[in-house]
Protein backbone atom coordinates (compact mmCIF):
# COMPACT_ATOMS: atom_id res chain seq x y z
CA UNK A 1 0.00 0.00 0.00
CA UNK A 2 1.47 3.44 -1.29
CA UNK A 3 1.70 6.89 0.34
CA UNK A 4 -0.95 7.75 -1.98
CA UNK A 5 -3.69 5.08 -0.51
CA UNK A 6 -3.35 6.81 2.89
CA UNK A 7 -3.38 9.91 2.25
CA UNK A 8 -6.91 11.99 1.12
CA UNK A 9 -7.03 13.70 -2.28
CA UNK A 10 -6.98 17.51 -0.96
CA UNK A 11 -10.35 19.02 -1.95
CA UNK A 12 -10.14 21.74 -5.18
CA UNK A 13 -9.90 25.09 -3.56
CA UNK A 14 -12.88 27.06 -3.94
CA UNK A 15 -11.95 30.48 -5.61
CA UNK A 16 -13.70 33.54 -3.84
CA UNK A 17 -14.64 35.35 -6.91
CA UNK A 18 -16.87 35.47 -10.10
CA UNK A 19 -14.95 35.70 -13.92
CA UNK A 20 -17.45 37.62 -16.17
CA UNK A 21 -16.38 37.62 -20.17
CA UNK A 22 -18.27 40.23 -22.06
CA UNK A 23 -17.27 39.93 -26.08
CA UNK A 24 -18.64 43.13 -27.15
CA UNK A 25 -15.52 46.18 -25.92
CA UNK A 26 -18.13 48.38 -26.52
CA UNK A 27 -21.10 47.18 -24.57
CA UNK A 28 -19.02 46.68 -21.51
CA UNK A 29 -17.14 50.54 -21.40
CA UNK A 30 -21.39 51.30 -21.09
CA UNK A 31 -21.59 48.18 -18.92
CA UNK A 32 -18.93 49.70 -16.66
CA UNK A 33 -20.16 53.51 -16.90
CA UNK A 34 -18.57 56.97 -17.02
CA UNK A 35 -15.22 56.26 -14.77
CA UNK A 36 -16.55 52.80 -14.00
CA UNK A 37 -19.59 54.81 -11.81
CA UNK A 38 -21.93 51.68 -12.67
CA UNK A 39 -19.33 49.11 -11.29
CA UNK A 40 -19.23 51.43 -8.10
CA UNK A 41 -22.67 51.24 -7.87
CA UNK A 42 -23.17 47.61 -7.50
CA UNK A 43 -19.85 47.67 -5.22
CA UNK A 44 -21.40 49.68 -2.95
CA UNK A 45 -25.02 48.28 -3.03
CA UNK A 46 -24.27 44.48 -2.59
CA UNK A 47 -20.67 44.78 -0.71
CA UNK A 48 -18.50 43.43 -3.12
CA UNK A 49 -15.09 45.02 -5.31
CA UNK A 50 -15.14 44.36 -9.26
CA UNK A 51 -11.48 44.74 -11.14
CA UNK A 52 -11.59 45.50 -14.88
CA UNK A 53 -9.28 43.04 -17.09
CA UNK A 54 -9.74 43.30 -20.34
CA UNK A 55 -12.56 42.23 -21.49
CA UNK A 56 -13.62 40.45 -17.79
CA UNK A 57 -14.46 41.54 -14.99
CA UNK A 58 -13.85 39.78 -11.52
CA UNK A 59 -16.30 40.03 -8.89
CA UNK A 60 -15.03 39.38 -5.56
CA UNK A 61 -16.55 39.08 -1.96
CA UNK A 62 -19.11 36.71 -0.34
CA UNK A 63 -20.21 33.84 -2.02
CA UNK A 64 -23.94 35.29 -2.09
CA UNK A 65 -22.73 38.86 -2.70
CA UNK A 66 -20.66 37.61 -6.06
CA UNK A 67 -23.13 35.76 -7.07
CA UNK A 68 -25.50 38.34 -7.07
CA UNK A 69 -23.67 40.64 -8.56
CA UNK A 70 -22.60 38.35 -11.60
CA UNK A 71 -25.83 38.33 -12.31
CA UNK A 72 -27.02 41.82 -12.25
CA UNK A 73 -23.91 42.48 -14.61
CA UNK A 74 -25.38 39.97 -16.42
CA UNK A 75 -28.77 41.00 -16.98
CA UNK A 76 -27.33 44.72 -17.31
CA UNK A 77 -24.74 43.32 -20.31
CA UNK A 78 -28.35 41.65 -21.97
CA UNK A 79 -30.45 44.78 -21.85
CA UNK A 80 -27.33 46.51 -23.64
CA UNK A 81 -27.29 44.39 -26.20
CA UNK A 82 -30.88 44.69 -26.63
CA UNK A 83 -30.19 48.06 -27.74
CA UNK A 84 -31.42 49.64 -24.02
CA UNK A 85 -29.37 51.99 -21.87
CA UNK A 86 -28.41 51.26 -18.08
CA UNK A 87 -29.41 54.12 -15.77
CA UNK A 88 -29.01 54.14 -11.94
CA UNK A 89 -32.47 53.00 -11.87
CA UNK A 90 -32.15 49.97 -13.80
CA UNK A 91 -29.10 48.98 -12.16
CA UNK A 92 -31.53 49.63 -8.50
CA UNK A 93 -34.20 47.60 -10.16
CA UNK A 94 -32.11 44.83 -10.86
CA UNK A 95 -30.13 44.68 -7.84
CA UNK A 96 -33.49 44.90 -5.48
CA UNK A 97 -35.79 42.88 -8.23
CA UNK A 98 -32.97 40.51 -9.51
CA UNK A 99 -35.97 38.72 -11.76
CA UNK A 100 -37.96 37.84 -9.25
CA UNK A 101 -41.72 38.37 -8.09
CA UNK A 102 -41.31 38.09 -4.33
CA UNK A 103 -42.84 41.27 -2.51
CA UNK A 104 -44.26 43.26 -5.22
CA UNK A 105 -47.19 44.21 -3.65
CA UNK A 106 -49.37 43.22 -5.90
CA UNK A 107 -52.40 41.49 -5.09
CA UNK A 108 -53.57 37.77 -5.96
CA UNK A 109 -55.78 38.01 -9.38
CA UNK A 110 -54.23 41.09 -10.63
CA UNK A 111 -51.54 39.62 -13.06
CA UNK A 112 -51.74 37.38 -15.96
CA UNK A 113 -49.92 34.53 -15.79
CA UNK A 114 -49.10 35.14 -19.58
CA UNK A 115 -47.26 38.57 -18.66
CA UNK A 116 -44.74 36.99 -16.24
CA UNK A 117 -41.09 37.40 -17.29
CA UNK A 118 -41.97 38.91 -20.26
CA UNK A 119 -40.46 42.57 -21.37
CA UNK A 120 -42.82 45.30 -21.55
CA UNK A 121 -42.27 48.67 -23.61
CA UNK A 122 -44.66 51.80 -23.77
CA UNK A 123 -43.73 53.61 -26.80
CA UNK A 124 -43.89 57.85 -26.84
CA UNK A 125 -42.71 59.93 -29.42
CA UNK A 126 -39.77 61.11 -26.96
CA UNK A 127 -38.73 57.71 -25.34
CA UNK A 128 -39.64 54.21 -24.90
CA UNK A 129 -40.52 53.46 -21.05
CA UNK A 130 -40.11 50.45 -19.37
CA UNK A 131 -41.51 49.22 -16.26
CA UNK A 132 -38.90 48.02 -13.92
CA UNK A 133 -40.76 45.92 -11.18
CA UNK A 134 -43.26 42.86 -11.64
CA UNK A 135 -45.49 45.46 -10.02
CA UNK A 136 -45.25 47.98 -12.50
CA UNK A 137 -45.49 45.36 -15.38
CA UNK A 138 -49.07 44.21 -13.94
CA UNK A 139 -50.34 47.44 -13.27
CA UNK A 140 -49.17 48.73 -17.60
CA UNK A 141 -50.49 45.11 -18.23
CA UNK A 142 -53.65 46.52 -16.52
CA UNK A 143 -53.81 49.48 -18.07
CA UNK A 144 -54.21 47.86 -21.11
CA UNK A 145 -56.27 45.45 -20.74
CA UNK A 146 -59.51 46.69 -17.97
CA UNK A 147 -61.50 49.81 -18.93
CA UNK A 148 -60.76 51.17 -15.39
CA UNK A 149 -57.43 50.47 -13.26
CA UNK A 150 -56.50 51.37 -10.02
CA UNK A 151 -52.59 51.87 -9.22
CA UNK A 152 -52.22 52.35 -4.93
CA UNK A 153 -49.31 52.96 -3.16
CA UNK A 154 -46.42 55.21 -1.75
CA UNK A 155 -44.99 57.91 -3.67
CA UNK A 156 -42.38 57.19 -6.47
CA UNK A 157 -43.50 54.01 -7.78
CA UNK A 158 -44.24 55.16 -11.46
CA UNK A 159 -48.54 55.11 -10.62
CA UNK A 160 -48.90 58.47 -12.54
CA UNK A 161 -46.00 58.24 -14.61
CA UNK A 162 -46.76 54.94 -16.10
CA UNK A 163 -50.17 55.71 -16.27
CA UNK A 164 -50.03 59.17 -18.25
CA UNK A 165 -47.03 57.13 -20.31
CA UNK A 166 -49.88 54.43 -21.30
CA UNK A 167 -52.29 57.49 -22.14
CA UNK A 168 -49.90 58.85 -24.49
CA UNK A 169 -48.99 55.48 -25.98
CA UNK A 170 -52.69 54.87 -27.14
CA UNK A 171 -53.79 58.36 -27.61
CA UNK A 172 -50.70 58.27 -30.24
CA UNK A 173 -51.94 54.87 -31.75
CA UNK A 174 -55.16 56.58 -32.14
CA UNK A 175 -57.10 54.23 -29.45
CA UNK A 176 -58.49 57.25 -28.33
CA UNK A 177 -59.23 60.92 -29.15
CA UNK A 178 -58.15 63.12 -26.34
CA UNK A 179 -56.45 62.25 -23.06
CA UNK A 180 -58.05 64.53 -19.27
CA UNK A 181 -55.87 64.24 -16.13
CA UNK A 182 -56.90 65.61 -13.84
CA UNK A 183 -56.43 66.12 -9.98
CA UNK A 184 -58.38 67.30 -6.76
CA UNK A 185 -57.03 70.61 -5.93
CA UNK A 186 -56.19 70.19 -2.30
CA UNK A 187 -53.68 71.91 -0.23
CA UNK A 188 -51.47 69.72 1.04
CA UNK A 189 -51.70 70.51 4.98
CA UNK A 190 -50.48 74.65 4.37
CA UNK A 191 -52.50 77.36 3.54
CA UNK A 192 -51.64 78.74 -0.10
CA UNK A 193 -53.59 81.98 0.25
CA UNK A 194 -55.15 83.74 -2.74
CA UNK A 195 -52.93 82.95 -5.75
CA UNK A 196 -53.07 86.18 -8.62
CA UNK A 197 -53.93 84.84 -12.23
CA UNK A 198 -56.90 83.67 -13.90
CA UNK A 199 -58.33 80.20 -13.18
CA UNK A 200 -55.30 78.71 -14.99
CA UNK A 201 -52.72 80.44 -13.12
CA UNK A 202 -54.57 79.47 -9.82
CA UNK A 203 -55.38 76.06 -10.75
CA UNK A 204 -51.77 75.32 -12.63
CA UNK A 205 -49.72 74.76 -9.47
CA UNK A 206 -51.56 71.58 -8.41
CA UNK A 207 -51.67 70.03 -12.06
CA UNK A 208 -47.50 70.75 -12.42
CA UNK A 209 -46.73 67.17 -11.86
CA UNK A 210 -49.24 66.28 -14.56
CA UNK A 211 -47.37 68.73 -16.75
CA UNK A 212 -43.82 67.30 -16.34
CA UNK A 213 -45.07 63.93 -16.77
CA UNK A 214 -46.68 64.93 -20.34
CA UNK A 215 -43.52 66.67 -21.00
CA UNK A 216 -41.38 63.56 -20.82
CA UNK A 217 -42.87 61.85 -23.60
CA UNK A 218 -44.39 64.66 -26.01
CA UNK A 219 -42.29 67.52 -27.21
CA UNK A 220 -43.33 70.88 -25.52
CA UNK A 221 -44.40 72.87 -28.55
CA UNK A 222 -46.69 69.30 -29.44
CA UNK A 223 -47.78 69.42 -25.53
CA UNK A 224 -49.02 73.05 -25.85
CA UNK A 225 -50.38 72.54 -29.57
CA UNK A 226 -52.74 69.43 -28.18
CA UNK A 227 -53.73 71.29 -25.41
CA UNK A 228 -54.55 74.37 -26.97
CA UNK A 229 -56.88 71.87 -29.29
CA UNK A 230 -58.48 70.37 -26.54
CA UNK A 231 -57.16 66.94 -27.48
CA UNK A 232 -55.15 67.54 -23.70
CA UNK A 233 -57.19 68.53 -20.96
CA UNK A 234 -55.18 69.01 -17.49
CA UNK A 235 -57.88 70.24 -14.99
CA UNK A 236 -59.25 70.10 -11.24
CA UNK A 237 -61.33 66.76 -10.29
CA UNK A 238 -64.35 69.59 -9.44
CA UNK A 239 -64.20 70.64 -13.21
CA UNK A 240 -65.29 67.05 -14.17
CA UNK A 241 -69.14 67.53 -13.37
CA UNK A 242 -71.81 67.16 -15.37
CA UNK A 243 -69.33 65.76 -18.36
CA UNK A 244 -69.25 62.50 -20.01
CA UNK A 245 -65.87 61.39 -20.93
CA UNK A 246 -66.09 59.11 -24.26
CA UNK A 247 -63.27 57.96 -26.39
CA UNK A 248 -61.05 59.34 -23.95
CA UNK A 249 -57.90 58.39 -21.92
CA UNK A 250 -58.74 59.57 -18.42
CA UNK A 251 -56.48 60.10 -15.46
CA UNK A 252 -57.43 60.81 -12.25
CA UNK A 253 -54.36 61.44 -9.71
CA UNK A 254 -53.61 61.95 -5.85
CA UNK A 255 -57.12 60.43 -5.88
CA UNK A 256 -57.11 59.80 -1.70
CA UNK A 257 -57.67 63.60 -1.89
CA UNK A 258 -61.18 63.05 -3.45
CA UNK A 259 -63.96 62.87 -1.18
CA UNK A 260 -66.61 60.13 -1.36
CA UNK A 261 -69.40 61.93 -3.70
CA UNK A 262 -66.66 63.58 -5.78
CA UNK A 263 -65.12 59.66 -6.56
CA UNK A 264 -68.34 58.34 -7.15
CA UNK A 265 -68.73 61.62 -9.60
CA UNK A 266 -65.72 61.15 -11.17
CA UNK A 267 -66.34 57.17 -11.80
CA UNK A 268 -69.46 57.73 -13.48
CA UNK A 269 -68.18 60.13 -16.50
CA UNK A 270 -66.87 56.95 -17.99
CA UNK A 271 -67.99 56.94 -21.43
CA UNK A 272 -67.80 54.73 -24.41
CA UNK A 273 -64.65 53.90 -26.07
CA UNK A 274 -62.59 55.70 -23.12
CA UNK A 275 -60.17 54.09 -20.58
CA UNK A 276 -59.81 55.56 -16.88
CA UNK A 277 -57.18 55.29 -14.33
CA UNK A 278 -57.64 56.00 -10.38
CA UNK A 279 -54.24 56.28 -8.33
CA UNK A 280 -53.53 57.61 -5.04
CA UNK A 281 -51.64 56.96 -1.79
CA UNK A 282 -53.47 56.20 1.22
CA UNK A 283 -50.62 57.15 3.51
CA UNK A 284 -51.09 60.70 1.88
CA UNK A 285 -54.59 61.96 2.88
CA UNK A 286 -54.68 65.80 2.91
CA UNK A 287 -58.72 65.79 3.46
CA UNK A 288 -59.92 67.64 6.09
CA UNK A 289 -60.28 65.61 9.35
CA UNK A 290 -63.32 63.72 9.61
CA UNK A 291 -63.63 63.40 5.65
CA UNK A 292 -63.80 60.26 4.44
CA UNK A 293 -61.29 59.31 1.54
CA UNK A 294 -63.33 58.59 -2.24
CA UNK A 295 -60.17 56.15 -2.96
CA UNK A 296 -60.65 53.70 0.12
CA UNK A 297 -64.40 53.61 -0.23
CA UNK A 298 -64.03 52.66 -4.02
CA UNK A 299 -61.24 50.16 -3.13
CA UNK A 300 -64.20 48.62 -0.66
CA UNK A 301 -66.82 48.68 -2.98
CA UNK A 302 -65.47 47.96 -6.34
CA UNK A 303 -62.89 45.30 -5.77
CA UNK A 304 -65.28 42.77 -6.83
CA UNK A 305 -66.61 44.09 -10.20
CA UNK A 306 -65.04 42.80 -13.56
CA UNK A 307 -63.09 45.05 -15.63
CA UNK A 308 -61.69 46.95 -12.87
CA UNK A 309 -58.28 46.32 -11.49
CA UNK A 310 -56.34 47.05 -8.67
CA UNK A 311 -52.75 46.94 -8.61
CA UNK A 312 -51.04 47.87 -5.45
CA UNK A 313 -47.10 48.83 -4.68
CA UNK A 314 -44.61 48.96 -2.08
CA UNK A 315 -41.43 50.66 -1.34
CA UNK A 316 -39.75 47.96 -3.15
CA UNK A 317 -41.29 49.50 -5.98
CA UNK A 318 -39.68 52.69 -5.31
CA UNK A 319 -37.68 54.18 -8.61
CA UNK A 320 -36.59 57.09 -7.30
CA UNK A 321 -33.79 57.85 -5.50
CA UNK A 322 -33.05 54.67 -3.11
CA UNK A 323 -33.22 56.41 0.07
CA UNK A 324 -36.87 57.35 -0.86
CA UNK A 325 -37.79 53.25 -0.10
CA UNK A 326 -35.97 53.58 2.90
CA UNK A 327 -38.09 56.72 4.00
CA UNK A 328 -40.94 55.11 3.26
CA UNK A 329 -40.30 52.06 5.28
CA UNK A 330 -39.52 53.98 8.51
CA UNK A 331 -42.57 55.42 8.08
CA UNK A 332 -44.79 52.79 7.45
CA UNK A 333 -43.04 51.29 10.74
CA UNK A 334 -43.29 54.27 12.91
CA UNK A 335 -47.50 54.22 11.57
CA UNK A 336 -47.77 50.44 12.46
CA UNK A 337 -45.81 50.84 16.11
CA UNK A 338 -48.38 53.78 16.95
CA UNK A 339 -51.53 51.92 16.18
CA UNK A 340 -50.33 49.08 17.95
CA UNK A 341 -49.63 51.21 20.84
CA UNK A 342 -53.07 52.50 20.11
CA UNK A 343 -54.49 49.07 20.77
CA UNK A 344 -52.80 48.03 23.40
CA UNK A 345 -53.87 51.22 25.12
CA UNK A 346 -57.53 50.92 24.32
CA UNK A 347 -57.24 47.18 25.56
CA UNK A 348 -55.76 48.45 29.09
CA UNK A 349 -58.72 50.71 29.90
Amino acid sequence: MGIADLTAAPETPVTPEVLLEFPDNRLLIDLCGEFDRNLTHIESHLGVQIVRRGNQLVVMGEMDAREKAGEVLSALYTRLESGKAVEPGDIDAEIRMGGTQDGTGTRDGDQMEMFKGSDVEIKTRKKTIEPRTEAQKAYVQSLFNNELAFGIGPAGTGKTYLAVAVGVNMFLGGHVDRMILSRPAVEAGEKLGYLPGDMKDKVDPYMQPLYDALNDFLPSKQVTKLIEEKKIEIAPLAFMRGRTLANAFVVLDEAQNATTMQMKMFLTRLGEGSRMVITGDRSQVDLPRGVDSGLRDAEGLLKGIDQISFNYFTSKDVVRHPLVAKIIEAYDEASQKAMANAVKRARDK
